[in-house]
């Protein structure tokens, strides 16, 4: 069972919500907040395999939420779900470390699969967002003076690499390159190190800014 905790300032939204994820037997909401304070002292004392957080909450809004949560608890999985389909939310977003970003008009089974594919290690943006986004991030790798890959990268981490960039899961990459999906998280363990990143958001936007993907 995937355990959620579901952060919306609405609680008719909320229950709503509640109600669209758990008509998947595998995911259940164990936990709900109303800001995204209430979120981040609800991971103090609660196990979660997935955040999903509105952006505009009061108190404290759901990026800066993300940013403590992935950073105390990192093997947290964060999805934003949000009514803004604005790319510079979606970049601070993906820089906060969440694994997907979903407007709230998406259908219940794009906000189920959403739910997996970040559980499985993808990164998953809704069409019209990432429409927006990844021009963003080619156009910012254009503006940069050194845009080659770091030389300690080896072609085997390069493959990796350019698939996370691609949104793949570990066991889609796995599957691809003929490895174990174990090889595939020790792999990324390593580029992490190399590159001084924190997740694999991260590496996917390290691999579009340095044209990989």
């Amino acid at each position: 069972m995937i355990r959620i905790l579901l952060a919306e300032d609405q609680a008719m939204v909320r229950q709503g919500l509640k109600m669209m994820i758990e008509t998947d037997e595998k995911l259940r909401v164990t936990g709900e907040a109303a800001n995204g304070r209430e979120a981040v002292d609800l991971n103090e004392g609660h196990w979660f395999d997935l955040v999903i957080l509105d952006i505009q909450m009061p108190v404290m809004n759901g990026l800066e939420a993300a940013r403590i949560i992935r950073n105390r608890w990192p093997e947290r999985k964060v999805l934003m779900l949000t009514t803004f389909n604005d790319d510079e939310y979606a970049l601070e977003a993906l820089k906060s470390g969440a694994s997907g970003y979903l407007l709230k008009d998406a259908e219940p089974e794009a906000l189920i699969r959403s739910i997996r594919s970040c559980m499985s290690g993808g990164l998953s943006l809704q069409d019209d967002v990432a429409a927006k986004v990844i021009p963003r991030l080619l156009r910012q790798s254009e503006e940069e003076d050194d845009r080659s890959v770091d030389p300690s990268i080896t072609p085997r981490e390069l493959d990796i690499l350019k698939l996370v960039g691609e949104g793949r899961s570990n066991r889609e990459i796995s599957e691809q390159l003929g490895l174990s999906v174990g090889t595939v998280k020790n792999h990324m363990s390593q580029l992490m190190d190399k590159l001084e990143l924190r997740d694999r958001t991260q590496l996917a936007i390290y691999a579009i800014r340095h044209n990989v993907v």
